[in-house]
Parts: structure tokens; C-alpha cells; sequence
């Protein structure tokens, strides 16, 4: 998989969207040239998420998700300092989307945005590390239920990507980190389309970014 390296260090299950309409006229700074156009890859990423020959469907799924989860995880934590409860009181994309979350027993509830994403990443961390869900023993396959686990992982990732982009992307520059952030959403929404994981809805936050990195061909 493709390295997106931190090169500059800060100082340091489910959920509901309640769509608002957004009232700011200002463009974001990640739709702005030439910010929007800053990439560590040349061409697109079609290659990088096929299927390779020989290897089971799952496996791939399995190796990609973990390595997105990471990645993201790791991103974020690089400007995690700057997301707090009172800086950013709820989970939003932008003032068109807030998403609530929901627990295990579909209970939905408002929380910020540091708290929501913590749940998100333990979450997925509980999920890669069972055996029973991702499993890495020989002799041990996957469960029916697999791919629909892969595209909840994905669901919730992207709104991460959301909000970062969205609510930090300042600080992603002034990190320097723009080229690696921007490669590594590409490469997501690029796997995300190849095995179908991402649903319409959930990039609706993000489509006109998607809609510049098309124009540009980096997606596949």
C-alpha cells in the first residue's frame, strides 16, 4: 500500500446524519486551488486498488481496511490537540452535516466531535483485532457478514475524513501535510468505488472534493 508519512509532528458502531442546509458563502480552503490539487501520486490509483491475481477477495479487504484505519487514525492524531469538545461540540462535515452516534443497543446520541471519533477507532480496533470478524490463523475464514463489516468500517471512516477536512484542514497545512492527506482520501474513495463500500450518501460531504480529484484523474 502506498506510504502517507507524517513529515512535520504537531505539538503535542453505527450512526445517524441529520442534514442541515449550509448558510456560509465562504469556500473551504481544501476545495482551493492550489491546495485541492496537492497529491504525492502521479496518474490514479486504478493499479493500486485492483484485486490482485491469486488473492482471495476478502484477504484484500481485510489488509486495506486495516491499513486506511491506521493511516487515518494517524493523521488524526497528528492534529487531535486542535479537536475538542469545545471547539468542535458535535460530529459535523461542514455546517451541512451533523451525525449522531449509536450505541450497541441503537440508542442515537449527540456528542463531539473528539469523543465520536474515539468511539469510531475503538470500534474498528475491537473489529480488526477479533478473530472471529478479521481473522489472520490458517484455516480460519472469513464470516458471510465480512464485506458488510468492511463497508460500516468504510461509512464511518469517510465521516472522520469529513470532518477533518472540513473543521482541521488548517492545521493539515500548516503541518505541511496536505499532499499525503489528499493522496490518502483519493486512494480510499478510489478502493472505496472498486468494491463498492461506499454508499452515495456518505460522500456527499466531500463530493465537490471528489469532483475536482475526478477532473484531475487521480480517482479510478
Amino acid at each position: 500500500m502506498t506510504c502517507y508519512a507524517l513529515i512535520c509532528d504537531s505539538s503535542k458502531f453505527g450512526s445517524k446524519t441529520k442534514p442541515k442546509r449550509s448558510t456560509s458563502s465562504v469556500r473551504p480552503l481544501f476545495l482551493s486551488p492550489p491546495y485541492c490539487n496537492n497529491s504525492i501520486v502521479k496518474g490514479n490509483f486504478k493499479t493500486i486498488v485492483q484485486l490482485p491475481k491469486y488473492v482471495d477477495l476478502n484477504e484484500w479487504l481485510a489488509v486495506n481496511a486495516f491499513d486506511f484505519y491506521n493511516y487515518i487514525n494517524m493523521f488524526y492524531g497528528s492534529i487531535s490537540d486542535f479537536c475538542n469538545a469545545r471547539d468542535c461540540p458535535n460530529m459535523s462535515a461542514g455546517s451541512g452535516f451533523e451525525y449522531l452516534w449509536m450505541d450497541g443497543q441503537k440508542k442515537t446520541s449527540k456528542v463531539p466531535a473528539p469523543q465520536y471519533i474515539d468511539f469510531v477507532m475503538s470500534w474498528i480496533q475491537t473489529l480488526i483485532t477479533d478473530e472471529n470478524t478479521f481473522p489472520t490463523k490458517d484455516g480460519r475464514e472469513f464470516p458471510p457478514t465480512f464485506q458488510q463489516t468492511v463497508r460500516a468500517i468504510f461509512k464511518q471512516l469517510i465521516r472522520v475524513f469529513a470532518h477533518v477536512y472540513h473543521s482541521h484542514y488548517d492545521k493539515i497545512l500548516s503541518l505541511c501535510q496536505e499532499g499525503h492527506f489528499n493522496s490518502l482520501f483519493a486512494h480510499f474513495v478510489s478502493f472505496g468505488r472498486e468494491f463498492d463500500l461506499l454508499d452515495k450518501k456518505d460522500i456527499v460531504p466531500l463530493q465537490e472534493l471528489i469532483d475536482i480529484m475526478d477532473s484531475n484523474g487521480i480517482l479510478c
